[in-house]
C-alpha cells in the first residue's frame, strides 16, 4: 500500500509540473499568497535567478515547497522566460478546543499537540489532525479507557482559516475483573501480589482506582513481581508470558502471567574485580551479600549503590558498579562478580546558580559544602542541597553536574533553584479552643534584599493574650556562620475568667544572642537578655499561694537580668515533614545576681525521625523541662510566672492547653487557710467552681508518632496526617514526680500548611487520666492562622 501510495504522489507531482523545454529563469513569479510571505517561499525554492529549469528541476521545486507544508497544491509554469509558481496556501489555524478531557490535562495535551505541529497559529495540516486522533486513542489505550472516542471537528472561517474543535468522550477505565499468576508453587498469589500497583475491585477502589487497567502500570507489577522472586533467591525467574484479555464491552479486563519460578540460589562467591581504588576489605564492608547466603537481588543493587557512592565522595562521579552473576544450575549456586569502573577522578571547575533572581549568588555559595578547585564530592553536594532546602527561599533546589567539554577531569555543577516568596506583609484572623479569636498582623522578610538576613515585625492578641515583637538576624556576621540576632518583645497576659489562675502578667524584654556552628550539624548559642514583668494578683480571685508568693518577694515589678546558653545536633532532611534523622538540644537560661528572683531553667529535646517502609516514617520524641531558685533565693519556690505548662494541641493532645498539672482553688477558708479541691477538681466556697492550672517547675512529655502514607496526600510537605500517642505531665518541683500521674492519649493529628497558616486537627482519645482532669478533655482539638 505505502508503494502505490508513493507513485500516486509521484504522478500528481508530475501533472503539476507541465512539460516545456529548457530555460534560462528571468524572473520568479509566485501567484496565490495571502499570508505567507514571498521572500519566504523563495528560501525554501531550490531555484534561482539565472539558473536553467528543467522537468527535474521543476519536479524537485514542487518537492520542495510540499514539504513545507504550506500548501495543498502546487503548480509550476512558465511565461516567456518568467517561472511562475501557482499555489494554493494550506488554512492557518485560528482556535483550537478541547472537549471532554479530564484524565490527561490539557495543558499536557496542547503540549503534545503542538509537538506535531497542531496548535493556533500554525498551517492546518489533515495528515496532523489524523496523527492527533490516532495518538490520543492509543495515550487513554495506555490509561485503560477502551471506550474513548475522539472526533475532530474543522469548520472553515474567512480569510483561509479554519477552527478545530476536539470532542473526547473519554467513557470508563476498563475494570480488572481477574488477575492470575499461574505458575506460582513456592508463594501465594496473596504474597507476590502484595505490592502490585493493580488489583482487583476491593473496598477502597473507588477512591484508590486500582482497578483500572493501565499498561503503564501492568510493566510495572511485573517487574515488581520479578523482584519479589530474585530478592528471595530465585535468580533464574522468567516470566514466560502474558495474556490481557478485554470483555465485547470493553468493560472489563482480565489479566494472566504464566511463570517460572525456579529454584533457590545460593551464594557461592563474591568477588571485587576492576580497579578497586580502596582497599578491598574495606570495599567488601560495603557489600551487603555475602558468601553462602541466598541470592538477593536488591542487596546486590544496594551494594553497588554504596560502593558508587563512596566513590563519588572520593571524586570519582561518573564510577560504574556492574553486579555479573554466573548462575552454577546444577548445584544451584551463584558466582557473583562486582565489576569496578571508577573512571577518571574528576574535580570541580565551577559552581553556577540558576533561577535565584532575587538572592544573591554569595548568600547561597556560603551554604555550599562542595567548592570550587576541590575534588568532586558527592557526600558535599547533598549537604550542600539540603542546606539550601532549609534556608526556606526555594521551591526547589535541583544540583545537577556535567563534564567539561573536551576535558575528562573537570565537571561543572549547575544549581537550579525555584524561588518562592521568603518575605510576607500578613494580616491573619485564627482560632484555637485555648485562646479563642486571634488577631494577628506581621511583615517579614527572611532573605532580605536578598542577602539572607531575616527581620519581622508582628502583633498578635487574642482573648486573655498580647505580643508585639520584632526582630533582626544577620545569620553571617562572619564568613565562619556565627549568626547575631535581637529580639524585643512586649506581652500582656490577662487570664481574668478563664480556667486558668486569675492574674495578669505583663513583660517588656530584650536581648541578644551568637549562635556559633560547631560543625554542620552542632551549634552552640548564647545570649543576654533584660525583662521586667509586672504581676497583679486580685485576692478572692488569684490562688492564695500565689499571692503568698508575691508578697514573700515583696516586689509587683520584678526585673529580671537573664544569661543564655545552648547546644543543638540537628540531622533532620526537613524541616516542615523530615522522613529521617533528628533534633537533640539543651538550653538553660539563668536570671544572674541583682535579678529580683534568681533562677535557671535547663529545657532538653530528643528526637528522631526513622522511615519504616511503605511510606511510613516513625517519629520518637522526648522532652524535659526543670527550673529552681538559687543563691538567696534558693529558699523560695520556682517563680509561678515562669512555670513550665503540660496539656494542649502541641503537647499532651485530649487535654486543653496548659491544663495539666498542679492545680489550686481561690480565695481561702473562714481560718485564713487556702481552700483546698476535691478528687473531681471542685472547689467549695470558691469564685470558680474548678480548681485552676497553675504549672510547675518540673516538666515530663514523651510522643511516639507513625506519619500515615494516605493516598489523598501526595505532598507530605503540604499537609501530613500521624497515629500519635502522648505521655506527660507538670510537677511542682522535681522532688514531686510520679510515674504513677503521667497523664497519656492517642489518636489521629492532621498537620495542614493552609494558605491562611499553619492548622492542626487532632482526634486525641485520653486514656490515661483522673477524676480532676475531666474538665478539661477535648476529643476533638483545632488551631489554625498566624501563631508568633
Amino acid at each position: 500500500m505505502k508503494r502505490i501510495a508513493a507513485l500516486i504522489l509521484l504522478a500528481s507531482l508530475s501533472a503539476q509540473a507541465l512539460a516545456f523545454e529548457p530555460f534560462v529563469v528571468s524572473d520568479i513569479r509566485i501567484d496565490g499568497l495571502t499570508r505567507i510571505a514571498q521572500g519566504t517561499v523563495l528560501s525554501y525554492l531550490p531555484i534561482e535567478k539565472g539558473d536553467t529549469l528543467t522537468d527535474d528541476r521543476a519536479q524537485a521545486a514542487i518537492r520542495a515547497l510540499y514539504q513545507t507544508k504550506f500548501f495543498s497544491d502546487v503548480e509550476v509554469d512558465r511565461q516567456g522566460s518568467i517561472m511562475v509558481i501557482k499555489v494554493i496556501e494550506r488554512p492557518a489555524i485560528a482556535k483550537l478546543t478541547l472537549r471532554g478531557n479530564k484524565d490527561i490535562k490539557e495543558d499536557d495535551l496542547r503540549k503534545g499537540l503542538k509537538e506535531i505541529g497542531l496548535s493556533e497559529g500554525e498551517t492546518f495540516d489533515r495528515l496532523s489532525l489524523d496523527r492527533v486522533q490516532q495518538e490520543l486513542i492509543r495515550q487513554y489505550y495506555n490509561r485503560g479507557k477502551y471506550n474513548v472516542s475522539v472526533d475532530p471537528h474543522v469548520t472553515r472561517l474567512d480569510r483561509n482559516r479554519v477552527a478545530i474543535d476536539i470532542e473526547i468522550r473519554e467513557g470508563k477505565a476498563a475494570k480488572i475483573r481477574e488477575i492470575n499468576v499461574v505458575g506460582n508453587k513456592a508463594f501465594t498469589d496473596k504474597d507476590i501480589r502484595s505490592g502490585f500497583e493493580q488489583n482487583t475491585s476491593n473496598w477502597l477502589s473507588w477512591y484508590s482506582k486500582d482497578d483500572q487497567y493501565s499498561r503503564e502500570k501492568l510493566s510495572g507489577d511485573l517487574e515488581k513481581l520479578g523482584s519479589y522472586y530474585m530478592d528471595r533467591g530465585y535468580a533464574d525467574f522468567g516470566i514466560d508470558s502474558t495474556q490481557v484479555t478485554i470483555a465485547p464491552d470493553k468493560r472489563e479486563m482480565y489479566i494472566s502471567a504464566s511463570v517460572k519460578e525456579g529454584e533457590i540460589y545460593t551464594v557461592s562467591d563474591v568477588k571485587l574485580l576492576g580497579e578497586l581504588i580502596l582497599p578491598e576489605d574495606m570495599l567488601r564492608k560495603l557489600v551487603f551479600i555475602k558468601k553462602g547466603e541466598i541470592f538477593n537481588r536488591k542487596a546486590i543493587e544496594a551494594s553497588s549503590d554504596a560502593i558508587k557512592g563512596i566513590l563519588a565522595n572520593l571524586g570519582y562521579a561518573f564510577a560504574k558498579v556492574t553486579p555479573i552473576p554466573k548462575l552454577d544450575r546444577d548445584n544451584r549456586t551463584v558466582d557473583l562478580t562486582l565489576f569496578i569502573e571508577p573512571g577518571k577522578r574528576v574535580y570541580v571547575r565551577r559552581v553556577v546558580f540558576q533561577g535565584n533572581t532575587r538572592t544573591e549568588d554569595d548568600v547561597m555559595r556560603r551554604e555550599l559544602r562542595q567548592l570550587e578547585g576541590t575534588w568532586y564530592s558527592q557526600a558535599a553536594l547533598d549537604r550542600s542541597k539540603t542546606r539550601l532546602d532549609r534556608l526556606g527561599y526555594f521551591k526547589t533546589v535541583k544540583i545537577d553536574k556535567a563534564l567539561v567539554p573536551g576535558t575528562d577531569d573537570q565537571v561543572d555543577v549547575t544549581v537550579k533553584v525555584e524561588e518562592q516568596s521568603a518575605g510576607s506583609l500578613m494580616f491573619g484572623v485564627g482560632y484555637s479552643q485555648y485562646s479563642g479569636i486571634i488577631l494577628s498582623a506581621s511583615v517579614s522578610q527572611n532573605n532580605f534584599l536578598g542577602t539572607g538576613d531575616r527581620f519581622s515585625v508582628g502583633a498578635e492578641t487574642s482573648d486573655y493574650y498580647k505580643r508585639v515583637n520584632a526582630s533582626y538576624v544577620n545569620p553571617y556576621l562572619t564568613d565562619s556562620g556565627i549568626a547575631l540576632g535581637y529580639n524585643a518583645t512586649y506581652s500582656k497576659l490577662d487570664y481574668g475568667d478563664t480556667d486558668f489562675a486569675n492574674y495578669t502578667y505583663s513583660t517588656t524584654a530584650f536581648s541578644a544572642y551568637l549562635n556559633i556552628p560547631v560543625t554542620d550539624f552542632d551549634s552552640v548559642t548564647a545570649g543576654l537578655g533584660i525583662s521586667s514583668n509586672k504581676i497583679n494578683t486580685s485576692p478572692g480571685f488569684t490562688p492564695q499561694p500565689l499571692i503568698d508568693y508575691q508578697n514573700k518577694v515583696g516586689n509587683q515589678t520584678i526585673h529580671s537580668w537573664t544569661a543564655n546558653l545552648g547546644w543543638s545536633h540537628d540531622t533532620r532532611n526537613g524541616y516542615w515533614a523530615p522522613t529521617r534523622g533528628g533534633v537533640m538540644s539543651i538550653s538553660s537560661e539563668i536570671a544572674l545576681p541583682g535579678s529580683t528572683v534568681s533562677y535557671y531553667t535547663i529545657n532538653t529535646d530528643l528526637g528522631h525521625y526513622w522511615p519504616v517502609g511503605r511510606g511510613f516514617v516513625l517519629y520518637l520524641d522526648g522532652k524535659l523541662g526543670y527550673g529552681n531558685t538559687y543563691g538567696t533565693d534558693k529558699d523560695l519556690a520556682f517563680p509561678f510566672w515562669n512555670n513550665f505548662f503540660s496539656g494542649g494541641v502541641r503537647d499532651v493532645r485530649g487535654f486543653q492547653d496548659n491544663t495539666l498539672g498542679p492545680k489550686l482553688c481561690s480565695g481561702v477558708n473562714a481560718d485564713g487557710t487556702a481552700i483546698a479541691p476535691d478528687k473531681k477538681g471542685q472547689c467549695t466556697n470558691s469564685y470558680y467552681n474548678y480548681a485552676q492550672p497553675i504549672g510547675g517547675a518540673f516538666k515530663v512529655l514523651g510522643t511516639a508518632q507513625v506519619f500515615l502514607p494516605l493516598p489523598f496526600l501526595k505532598d507530605v510537605n503540604t499537609a501530613r496526617v500521624s497515629w500519635f500517642m502522648d505521655v506527660g505531665n507538670v510537677y511542682s518541683d522535681f522532688g514531686a514526680f510520679k510515674a504513677k500521674d503521667l497523664r497519656a492519649s492517642t489518636g489521629l493529628s492532621l498537620q495542614w500548611q493552609a494558605p491562611i497558616g499553619p492548622l492542626i486537627i487532632n482526634f486525641a482519645i485520653p486514656f490515661r487520666d483522673q477524676d480532676e482532669d475531666k474538665h478539661y478533655e477535648e476529643r476533638i482539638q483545632f488551631t489554625f492562622g498566624s501563631q508568633f
